[in-house]
């Protein structure tokens, strides 16, 4: 096995404690030893008044993951609502931006949103010249985009890009501008052919990584597993990360409807203490990284030595 002293820095992406408060959530992840939050827009105030809640992240010692706006796409997704306006929603985007700088996260998540009904020329154009404006208002703001692929099955309500090749190609159609990296998602990605060359070639482009199992058959698109619990080679990907030089975070992200939105799923996650979540998907996490391939690991290490 490869040496414990390996052990990845470990996060959850709030989403994954949905009824918590941002304070019950920053509590529980730090008494749970992890290392890192990845922060939801949604957890903060209404009223934009951010004084606790940055108090209670500065007081943690957390590091903050990937950060999520509560309008994270510039084309729309119905399944979440929002405006319909792509300008609208970078205008949302741009503001959320600034306001999430203040919790220093490794990166901005943003999906391109649905393309249905539109010229895929015209999708494809508008999600590029949104790129183009939220980067620059990234750069000023000093938080890296990152563009995230959505799962080929049944994403066409979510994305116009399925893989990471496709992600790139819209950033690079953006200018390639340096504040647009990508947001890397194993349930996302799981069963992309290509996707361990995928991580290999643009790994140095990732702002963050998502963590957590695919559940077959899933029940929506609500319905993501803790590690070890699903049919995506969780393992796998681990490794390949770590062979490819990944240091940052690994954030367990995890959707499990409880009725939230439309679909109160049997042993939904969303109904676990955030405590509890918390203890389980550090070992969930833990144990896939414990069981990755040892190839990976060595071949890290002598580069490391090599160094």
């Amino acid at each position: 096995m490869p040496s414990p002293s390996r052990a990845p820095r470990l996060s959850i992406s709030q989403i994954s404690t949905f009824a918590a408060s941002f304070e019950d959530d920053v509590s529980a992840y730090a008494a749970a030893g992890l290392d890192g939050i990845g922060i939801w827009e949604l957890k903060l105030r209404d009223d934009g008044d951010d004084g606790a809640a940055l108090d209670a992240f500065e007081a943690s010692g957390l590091e903050s993951a990937s950060a999520v706006p509560l309008v994270p796409s510039i084309l729309p997704l119905p399944r979440l609502g929002g405006p319909a306006d792509p300008a609208e929603r970078i205008e949302a985007l741009c503001s959320s931006i600034h306001r999430l700088a203040r919790f220093r996260p490794s990166g901005m998540v943003c999906l391109t949103g649905c393309g249905t009904g539109l010229d895929p020329d015209v999708a494809r154009a508008t999600v590029a010249e949104g790129l183009r404006t939220i980067a620059a208002e990234a750069e000023l703001a000093g938080v890296p985009v990152a563009l995230e692929p959505y799962q080929r099955d049944g994403g066409e309500d979510w994305t116009i890009a399925s893989s990471i090749p496709e992600a790139v190609e819209l950033i690079e159609a953006a200018g390639d501008h340096p504040s647009l990296k990508l947001q890397f998602d194993v349930w996302h990605l799981w069963n992309t052919p290509t996707l361990l060359d995928d991580i290999g070639r643009e790994v140095g482009r990732f702002a963050g990584v998502h963590v957590s199992d695919v559940r077959s058959p899933t029940r929506s698109w609500a319905d993501r597993v803790l590690p070890g619990d699903g049919v995506a080679d969780v393992p796998a990907v681990l490794a390949a990360l770590e062979e490819a030089g990944w240091q940052g975070l690994y954030d367990l992200e995890v959707f499990s409807d409880n009725g939230t939105f439309g679909t109160a799923h049997a042993g939904s996650l969303w109904d676990v203490p955030a405590g509890e979540l918390a203890r389980r998907g550090r070992a969930a996490v833990l144990a896939a990284w414990e069981s990755r391939p040892r190839l990976a690991a060595s071949t890290t290490t002598q580069r490391q030595e090599e160094g």
